[in-house]
């Protein structure tokens, strides 16, 4: 208890009463409660890596390289290095480094925030996770910029590690400023009956957003599963997409995203391939049109590359039925209550299979969100 006082004490010297607002508007709880460990970084510094319950390991991703040799093993393995390699900007890692030892299961949580806090700032971040043999990871991830700041640019490399019987249950919360360009690049490697799970959400207005996660499926009967929530606001740009290369016998996979442009540009991708007999995947793309000059482009893509594949997809783009709306506002909602209401039920945070804790996080963020963008 008293360790938990002191981090709560340290905390409040790390972060201001307003970042610390923005934080829990992705999700992101300075004072740890009920979580199982927290990195935070703001702008080029770590201001927090604590661990709180055994067999969980949070470093910056430079302590990480300088403690472990064998951790050369897993850099730049499952994402190619490009143009945008923060090593070639900065000149020193940043970013983070959590690793769930074998057997050992995550009782609450893991939370991790990138956050700029300084205008017009270009944060590079170089990230890996490894879930170990039968072990079971639930990580919220919140990225965020001040609300002082407009513009800015947030490049982050992501590599995440699913050994054989593990679990990887991956939350990404984003809320960046209007005028800051965003571009992840992740790549994951799930082994033998391994389980990914991906939920990402993007309610806020942002410049430009652009990223592609592609995951490889490498073991039998591995599982990985994307679930996108985006809110397209006027003067944003957004490329998202999925992909998922079933090369591993029985193995599935599946990609769910739902879009709304308020004005905004929307490009949904999906892509999966099926490399291997017995594989299965289902890619499915919804988006709701809630002003005349928004965009929603989904491309769905389908590659299959051996016998006994099955893969489907369905997409759909329009707007909300005026009769629905009228049959909830017959009942006492006004018409703004009403679209509301079928805008959150569209949105469906359930669909993601969260844990308990987990769901409400994001429901609680929708719920933030929708103050302020709906």
């Amino acid at each position: 208890m008293e360790n938990k006082e002191k981090l709560a004490s340290v905390a409040s010297e790390e972060l201001t009463g307003e970042e610390f607002e923005d934080l829990l508007r992705v999700g992101v709880d300075a004072a740890e409660k009920e979580r199982g460990g927290t990195y935070i970084q703001k702008d080029h510094s770590v201001v927090r890596a604590t661990i709180l319950q055994e067999g969980i390991e949070i470093l910056s991703i430079g302590e990480a390289l300088q403690k472990y040799s064998w951790l050369e093993q897993y850099w730049w393995k499952a994402v190619s290095p490009g143009e945008d390699d923060p090593r070639t900007i900065s000149g020193e890692e940043k970013g983070y480094y959590i690793r769930v030892l074998p057997g050992v299961k995550s009782i609450f949580p893991v939370q991790a925030c990138l956050y700029i806090a300084s205008e017009g700032l270009v944060q590079n971040v170089h990230n890996i996770v490894i879930v170990e043999e039968g072990a079971e990871l639930d990580v919220i991830t919140g990225c965020a910029s001040g609300r002082h700041v407009v513009s800015g640019m947030h490049v982050g490399i992501s590599e995440f590690y699913i050994k054989k019987n593990a679990k990887l249950n991956f939350t990404m919360i984003h809320n960046w400023a209007e005028k800051v360009a965003v571009q992840p690049r992740t790549g994951t490697v799930v082994e033998e009956g391994g389980v990914f799970l991906s939920n990402y959400v993007c309610m806020h207005p942002v410049d430009k957003l652009e990223m592609y996660p592609t995951t490889y499926l490498i073991g039998r009967g591995s599982t990985a599963r994307y679930h996108t929530i985006l809110i397209g606001h006027p003067n944003s740009r957004m490329d998202v997409g999925s992909r998922v290369v079933l090369r591993g016998e029985d193995s599935r996979a599946e990609i769910l995203a739902r879009s709304i442009t308020m004005g905004g540009y929307i490009v949904n991708r999906g892509h999966l391939v099926g490399e291997a007999p017995g594989v299965k995947g289902h890619l499915e793309c919804r988006g709701l049109m809630l002003a005349p000059e928004g965009v929603i482009h989904a491309i769905p893509e389908l590659e299959a590359r051996a016998e006994g594949v099955d893969l489907s997809h369905e997409a759909a783009v329009g707007k909300i039925a005026q009769e629905e709306i009228e049959y909830l506002m017959a009942r006492g909602l006004s018409e703004d209550e009403a679209t509301a209401t079928i805008v959150r039920g569209f949105l469906n945070v359930k669909v993601m299979g969260l844990p308990a804790e987990l769901e409400a996080e994001i429901e609680r963020a929708i719920g933030l969100s929708d103050e302020s963008s709906m």
